[in-house]
């Protein structure tokens, strides 16, 4: 039974419905999430809260909605304004997903933040997306420079964060600054640009100047 549809930004402004249903046993784990992936998704399931479906892994092991067979309620329908920052949101021509397009959307800015301290980015230790958290609500950080004007007394202030723990993310941003070009470019969060095209770029522009 899917008990709620919940739907998340991701950091390029991407909206994700998700189904979340009783959970049940798939391939020898217990899963209880399903990506929906978007509208035209919803939209070819005809699915909605309350209804009963059939889940499987796909290639054993993405937890992926086959079918509806109960429908109890209205097919669910996507919001029109992000469930993050509350601006209108839009769905591009020749595209599937919908988006927020709002600069400013905290969401995107910790999703963004979080990437570019991922280990294939920047590859900075101990700046997951819970401490990423924390520092954009203190407003620490708002943008990724921010990251390099961090100081000690930032950090260790924050919540379950001590002496030690800000010394060694100070640490990592600063070996981070001698990281190859290719993860700068991949953490930048361009479009298009995974970690191999990051390192085309690398290969022929040498630099950012």
């Amino acid at each position: 039974t899917v008990l709620d549809i919940e739907v998340t930004v991701g950091r390029t402004g991407v909206l994700t419905p998700t189904a979340v249903f009783t959970p049940v046993t798939l391939a020898g784990t217990t899963v209880s999430r399903a990506v929906l992936h978007n509208e035209d998704n919803i939209n070819k399931l005809q699915i909605g809260i309350g209804d009963t479906a059939v889940i499987r892994k796909a290639g054993e092991i993405i937890p992926e909605v086959v079918k509806v067979t109960k429908h109890t309620s209205e097919v669910f329908k996507m919001p029109n304004t992000c469930p993050s920052c509350n601006a209108k949101v839009q769905r591009l021509e020749d595209e599937a997903a919908i988006r927020c397009l709002n600069p400013e959307c905290p969401a995107q800015l910790i999703r963004n933040l979080t990437h570019f301290a991922s280990r294939d980015a920047m590859d900075i230790e101990g700046l997951g997306e819970a401490v990423v958290i924390k520092l954009v609500q203190s407003d620490a950080i708002a943008k990724i420079e921010d990251i390099y004007s961090l100081k000690k007394e930032d950090i260790s202030s924050l919540d379950k964060m001590g002496e030690k723990s800000a010394e060694n993310l100070i640490t990592a941003i600063e070996k981070s600054k001698n990281n190859d070009l290719y993860r700068l470019i991949f953490g930048f969060g361009i479009r298009m640009i995974g970690v191999k095209a990051a390192k085309l770029l690398e290969q022929n522009f040498k630099n950012l100047y």
